[in-house]
C-alpha cells in the first residue's frame, strides 16, 4: 500500500501513475515498478502473508500471558503480540509463544 506525500491519503494505481484518493489533494506521481514488487495486493494477499511465522520472530522481551495453556507442553506462560489481521472493527488476534518450549499459536477474539 502507498501513501501520498502530501496529505497521507491512500494512493491508487491509475494507468501509469499512483494517484491520490482523496480528491481535494489531487497529488500523483509516477509509478515505481522496482517499489511496487515489496507491495502485497489485497487481490493476492493470503491468510499467510499475514502472519508472523518466521521462526525467527522475536517474542522474546514481549509482554507475557499467564492466562494462557501451551497445548504442547502445558506450560502456563507465553510471550505474545497483537496484530489487527481483520477490519479494524473486529477485534485483534493475539499470537504467542510458549516461552518454555517455543510452541506458537494464536487467539482469536
Amino acid at each position: 500500500m502507498q501513501f501520498c506525500d502530501e496529505c497521507g491519503s491512500m494512493m491508487k494505481a491509475r494507468d501509469d501513475r499512483m494517484v491520490c484518493t482523496n480528491d481535494e489533494c489531487g497529488a500523483s506521481s509516477e509509478r515505481d515498478q522496482d517499489r511496487e514488487r515489496e507491495f502485497v495486493t489485497t487481490e493476492s494477499q493470503t491468510f499467510d502473508d499475514v502472519i508472523e511465522s518466521s521462526e525467527e520472530a522475536n517474542f522474546e522481551g514481549k509482554p507475557k500471558a499467564s492466562d494462557v495453556v501451551c497445548d504442547d507442553c502445558g506450560n502456563q506462560e507465553a510471550w505474545y503480540t497483537i496484530k489487527q489481521t481483520a477490519s479494524a472493527d473486529e477485534p485483534p488476534t493475539r499470537f504467542f509463544k510458549c516461552t518454555e518450549c517455543g510452541y506458537r499459536w494464536r487467539e482469536y477474539n
